[in-house]
């Protein structure tokens, strides 16, 4: 049963490719498509990766293969200065800023800047330093769990709550670090499979083509949902292939908020819009023939036809042997 409404993340990441006009863009597509919250990154490229670290392969495939990782990276970064601009931006267009830190001083500045939550990203579910920093900052978690076996979730979760994060303040975004990821690769059961395991809220962020499983996850109870939004999906970049446009990141929302309207509260009942048809739809007992006053009911001379306005064939049992108490023409509903 889900009553909750979604907290939709429109992931700009850094699809503004290290220009702050850009990003400011990418504030303005996630504000316009009703996103709830729109998240960058923020990290250190020194801090991040070694000088010999290599480009994972769809990054070679966006981006060339003439370039380490942190060359790339390097062109991706956002100054201190670059965050209060998005921050003041986003509070001009009404959403909620928020970013992932990937590391320590990241996660530091970010929190210094005022953010309410941090999120953990995929590739550092297994950096216990960083982990127990995060749990220790007192604020709620989202933690991407990409690659992660379970017994990692497990880990990464214990962490955070013995670092002193509240067990409540914790959600597991099931994840699958390809980009785009291939649909045979989501499992998407195995949001579920978390959700009933570890006890916490689960969520999904979606590296799919389209939208409709990130429409089937809310289906299944995740109360986030955490997707790439570009301007443009040809952009030379590393994510922008795995992203949704503006039109189609808007059409994403509107198609979760109309799940979340369908799912409903889980109780069966009559619903307003089916009364009339309820009348329509159903059957009554009728005359099947000629009926005169002091005959007896039988299977003969009742049945059971449109509309339901009169007695329930629910009642059938109760009206055979009966004694007709008046004349009855065919097709007239029988009374008692």
């Amino acid at each position: 049963m889900k009553l909750q409404k979604t907290l939709i993340i429109a992931e700009a990441g850094v699809n503004h490719n290290g220009d702050l006009a850009e990003a400011l863009l990418l504030v303005d597509a996630a504000s316009e498509s009703g996103a709830d919250i729109v998240k960058f990154q923020t990290f250190t490229t020194d801090k991040l990766v070694t000088p010999d670290a290599v480009k994972a392969t769809y990054q070679k495939a966006t981006t060339g293969h003439n370039e380490t990782q942190m060359s790339m990276l390097r062109k991706l970064e956002l100054s201190h200065s670059d965050h209060v601009a998005i921050i003041e931006h986003c509070q001009r267009r009404g959403i909620s800023f928020f970013s992932t830190g990937f590391d320590i001083e990241s996660v530091n500045m970010l929190v210094g800047l005022g953010i309410d939550r941090i999120k953990i990203p995929s590739g550092e579910i297994t950096n216990l330093p960083y982990l127990r920093h995060v749990g220790g900052l007192g604020l709620p978690v989202i933690i991407s769990t990409g690659m992660a076996n379970l017994e990692e979730v497990r880990c990464a979760t214990e962490v955070l709550l013995s670092a002193g994060t509240l067990k409540k303040e914790v959600i597991v975004l099931h994840c699958t670090s390809e980009y785009p990821a291939p649909m045979v690769d989501v499992n998407l059961q195995a949001m579920v499979t978390m959700r009933e395991t570890l006890g916490v809220n689960v969520g999904y962020s979606d590296h799919t083509t389209g939208h409709e499983v990130a429409v089937a996850a809310v289906a299944l109870g995740a109360c986030v949902i955490e997707k790439h939004l570009t301007l443009d999906r040809d952009a030379a970049g590393p994510d922008h292939a795995a992203s949704l446009e503006p039109a189609e990141f808007s059409a994403m929302v509107r198609a979760i908020r109309n799940i979340e309207l369908a799912l409903g509260d889980g109780i069966k009942v009559l619903q307003p819009s089916e009364a009339a048809n309820k009348l329509v739809a159903r059957r009554s007992i009728v005359a099947a023939a000629e009926i005169k006053t002091g005959e007896l009911f039988t299977m003969l001379n009742i049945a059971a036809r449109r509309p339901g306005t009169g007695l329930s064939p629910m009642l059938w049992d109760e009206v055979l042997g009966k004694i007709a108490i008046r004349n009855f023409e065919p097709n007239e509903l029988i009374e008692l």
